[in-house]
């Protein structure tokens, strides 16, 4: 089939169930695609994704891009923040941002989330046993999926717990913005729901700044009081709300999948059940097998060449993770889900600069949930057929409903 075809049939229902035919046809006849009409460049083996997220000449789209591609990007607050925050910054902007709120995601402070997480852990596992306890089944992302990363984030945070249950649906709203086609209604959701997070935020902060605690939100308070320079008011709001909506989704996507991929894979949810401490392996494999975010965009800012490609100054590069992953030049046999697979290398955190600073606690969480669901519930099923999220970019179940036999 011609790269065109391969592409657009990603779209289509079957597609969007699995799309990894389509992405190892587009990798065999055009590794390095242009679309014309989406005016990008698609890259779909693992070596080409990882030269791009990994080369600061290739930039994320950040406030530079939209002056010149969103020239009315001031009207909408979800642009303005995405577009200015962690995620999209470049250079020295992401450097000083991305180290003054790295220290809490340091190794020594995911390790000692390791006992929270575990009791959080319990607590949800004990509410879906009552919920599956007279023999019906329930829903696993609405019980486990969601509130687990919600719950780790919003304590790192220091977001008490009963607001937490708000933020599911502006978390989702804010992260239409992800998606490489966006319509008015996204904007508006998106517009709406970063609003309403930075007033929340912003909130938060006063209160911290009256009562200390021991939490993102004070330690921030705290860089910046030392030197009002190097933080502003906008940013530690910002920066607090964006490491609440990304420390959840894509956990919460990632929690689902893996999930979903054990119980479809009778053989392999015998091992992990059998050895607990696979697990961890069970996460890293889902990861590469059905990667919760599919792509990632660079702007090319200067000329380039990709796999034998030229790549113009200013070219728009989309990153296919989702297809990296399943490479068979870095993962021979790329198709079966195998937890004991050696060598895993995976870019479903990114790369270089922007790699993900939660990506050590979302694979904690995601190991904790796992071993703690299988322990207690080895005759674990689905109950009904997984609903998928409708996204292009985002893996992710709206619903996974489970029973216990």
């Amino acid at each position: 089939m011609d790269p065109e075809t391969l592409l657009f049939s990603m779209f289509t229902p079957e597609g969007k169930e699995n799309p990894h035919p389509a992405l190892a046809g587009l990798r065999a006849v055009a590794p390095v695609y242009r679309n014309e009409a989406l005016d990008t460049y698609f890259l779909t083996r693992f070596d080409d994704c990882q030269a791009v997220l990994t080369d600061p000449g290739f930039r994320t789209p950040d406030l530079e891009w939209c002056e010149r591609e969103m020239p009315d990007w001031r009207e909408h607050a979800g642009a303005e923040f995405f577009y200015s925050s962690m995620l999209r910054a470049n250079g020295d902007d992401h450097a000083r941002i991305r180290r003054l709120v790295g220290g809490a995601f340091s190794a020594r402070r995911v390790a000692a989330l390791g006992g929270p997480v575990e009791e959080t852990v319990s607590e949800l596992l004990d509410r879906f046993a009552d919920a599956t306890g007279d023999g019906g089944h329930a829903d696993f992302q609405e019980l486990v999926g969601y509130p687990l990363p919600v719950a780790v984030v919003g304590d790192l945070i220091g977001v008490p717990r009963p607001d937490q249950e708000r933020f599911r649906g502006y978390g989702q709203d804010a992260g239409r913005l992800l998606e490489p086609v966006r319509t008015d209604e996204d904007f508006k959701r998106a517009d709406h729901a970063v609003e309403s997070l930075r007033e929340y935020f912003a909130e938060l902060l006063e209160r911290r700044r009256a009562e200390p605690a021991d939490d993102l939100a004070t330690a921030l308070l705290q860089v910046r009081d030392a030197d009002d320079g190097r933080l502003t008011q906008r940013e530690l709001v910002d920066n607090l709300l964006l490491v609440f909506v990304a420390g959840f989704e894509t956990t919460t996507s990632l929690l689902g999948l893996t999930v979903h991929a054990l119980l479809s894979h009778p053989d392999q949810l015998a091992l992990v059940r059998d050895d607990p401490a696979l697990a961890r392996d069970a996460v890293e494999e889902s990861l590469r097998w059905d990667t919760p975010v599919r792509m990632t965009e660079r702007i090319a800012s200067r000329p380039a060449r990709i796999g034998g490609v030229d790549i113009p100054e200013g070219a728009n590069v989309t990153t296919v993770l989702a297809a990296a992953n399943r490479d068979p030049a870095r993962h021979p046999g790329p198709d079966p889900f195998l937890v004991r697979r050696p060598d895993v290398r995976v870019l479903s955190f990114s790369a270089g600069a922007h790699f993900c600073l939660g990506a050590a606690l979302a694979r904690m969480e995601g190991a904790t949930a796992i071993r703690g669901l299988l322990t207690r519930f080895p005759g674990l099923h689905e109950a009904e057929p997984p609903v998928r999220r409708d996204s292009i970019s985002l893996r992710a179940f709206d619903r996974l409903a489970l029973a216990i036999r």
